[in-house]
């Protein structure tokens, strides 16, 4: 997987270097074959924007974008809606490959 963590006009510290690339690692759980994961932080006028960008194989791109006036809760927030997306998209597949309602057999009652 490639990751690339990017500060525009904002100074990111070690520290939140390193919360973001343990959540990124995290993603790792939905078993979604993950190619790049691109964040992007940016200082706009009153807030901080962070995006998330995750290319998936053989899926659409999922991009996860919040803003906030605290950046760790701007993270942690994005950080959130990134999980519940890649849940849904787990679910998703994993659902997709259940049996169908053509190979439930059917029981008649005597």
């Amino acid at each position: 997987m490639n990751v690339q963590i990017r500060a525009k006009e904002i100074t990111l510290t070690p520290h939140l270097n390193d919360h973001i690339a343990a959540a990124i690692e995290n993603f790792k759980r939905y078993h979604l074959d993950m190619t790049t994961v691109n964040v992007i932080i940016t200082k706009e006028k009153q807030s901080v924007s962070v995006e998330f960008d995750m290319h998936i194989a053989h899926a659409q791109p999922v991009v996860i974008s919040h803003s906030d006036a605290d950046l760790d809760t701007a993270i942690d927030l994005a950080i959130e809606r990134a999980n519940k997306a890649l849940g849904r998209l787990h679910d998703k597949a994993k659902d997709h490959h259940t049996s169908s309602i053509r190979d439930i057999e059917v029981v008649e009652a005597e």
